[in-house]
């Protein structure tokens, strides 16, 4: 499954991957996926928001245990990041049956559709539809950096835009969702543990900040006489590291664009986008509002006019406490760590109850093609979701 999958959506020039929401990388993606689930003789079908499924037992019961991540990337990010979940999933089900074991309740493979965002800004996408966290008006807006509409993209993959919405029938029968992931850190290197189990996800947003200044002549100028947004554009960079660090937070910018973007011209606006986490939503509001009176400041002596815009946010997740103790006790006293990463069981976590599984990174390395993990420590998350499933699912 992992050499099939591995090819798609590559860049040769980066060996990062691009698999944007849809894109012919994500239809093939999403060809994968279909097969897979048929090979395995399992009911397939997609949803209004374009989510894929794959079902063994009856769809339409309740109490559906449920598992998978995604299948999308951020630009030129790695291969384990959404993918490792997806055929993590295939293969435990293929080791429940090898074991005998027999479903006492529906059992389901998910991939949800834009959960990084890369191509529309907008992180889990189709969770965040499925769970009525998006709405229909505010999806049709989302554009990507050509202009295309979300509504734009998925007709021209060959779905319909209009359907989309909240689903709220299905997840009223899912009893517990369960994600899989590559670790995004470190912690469980530093452990003999290859395999953990996840308390909470941080809160976290993105943010815009523009920078309005003038246009001018880089060769003619004088220093003084300029109103130049990309000064004030690196110290808000500088201040939002002061910041985070200060707090114990994360503050990142690692988006920006430029107008008009020549060489021999003083840019007219600067548009930067800051993500930025931290343990608790008191520390992130606050981080944030720093950095914002620290762009404003500067904008003052620059000359240049700041605005700022929240594009996202995601309160913290406290993953569902009874879930989670029981994926410890399954797993014989596995390491519960947080993470500052969001995820499709984040957004899930307000509908239904969920919990995550972390497979041990030794870099630590993600979004990017330095992004891996053990081929043994991949089999133990594989080992790990499938005792999982056997102890929620048929017992």
């Amino acid at each position: 499954m992992w050499r099939d999958l591995l090819p798609i959506g590559r860049n040769a020039s980066t060996n990062g991957y691009r698999r944007y929401a849809w894109t012919p990388a994500d239809a093939d993606c999403r060809a994968w996926f279909r097969a897979q689930a048929e090979t395995r003789g399992l009911a397939y079908e997609e949803d209004r928001n374009g989510n894929q499924w794959a079902w063994l037992g009856d769809p339409t019961a309740g109490d559906a245990v449920v598992t998978g991540s995604h299948l999308d990337s951020v630009p030129d990010g790695g291969a384990f990041d959404g993918p490792l979940g997806v055929v993590s999933s295939f293969a435990a089900l293929d080791e429940l049956r090898a074991r005998g074991a027999r479903p006492a309740k529906p059992l389901a493979i998910a991939n949800f559709g834009d959960e990084e965002g890369a191509r529309f800004g907008l992180a889990c996408v189709g969770s965040r539809l499925s769970a009525g966290q998006l709405g229909v008006e505010q999806a049709h807006a989302l554009r990507d950096g050509d202009g295309v509409s979300l509504a734009q993209a998925m007709e021209r993959a060959g779905y319909d835009p209009e359907a989309i919405g909240p689903d709220p029938e299905r997840l009223a029968r899912i009893g517990a969702f369960v994600e899989l992931h590559v670790e995004q850190g470190r912690a469980l290197a530093e452990t003999v543990h290859p395999v953990g189990v996840a308390s909470a996800i941080w809160p976290h947003g993105r943010w815009r900040f523009d920078f309005h200044g003038e246009a001018n002549h880089a060769g003619t100028t004088r220093l003084d006489d300029r109103r130049d947004p990309m000064l004030t554009y690196a110290n808000t960079v500088l201040a939002a590291r002061k910041k985070a660090r200060l707090a114990g937070a994360l503050a990142t910018f690692g988006k920006v664009g430029v107008e008009p973007n020549g060489v021999n011209a003083i840019a007219s606006l600067v548009r930067g986008w800051l993500d930025s986490r931290a343990p608790d939503e008191e520390t992130l509001a606050a981080v944030v509002g720093e950095i914002e009176r620290a762009a404003v400041e500067r904008g003052l002596r620059d000359g240049v006019d700041v605005k700022v815009t929240r594009e996202s946010f995601t309160p913290v997740v406290e993953f569902a406490h009874g879930l989670r103790d029981e994926l410890v006790r399954l797993l014989s006293g596995a390491p519960v760590l947080p993470t500052g990463a969001g995820h499709d069981a984040g957004i899930l976590s307000a509908s239904v109850p969920t919990a995550m599984l972390f497979v041990r990174n030794p870099t630590g390395v993600s979004h990017s093609p330095a992004e891996t993990a053990a081929e043994d420590d991949c089999l133990a998350g594989v080992t790990a979701l499938a005792d999982v499933l056997e102890g929620l699912a048929c017992r």
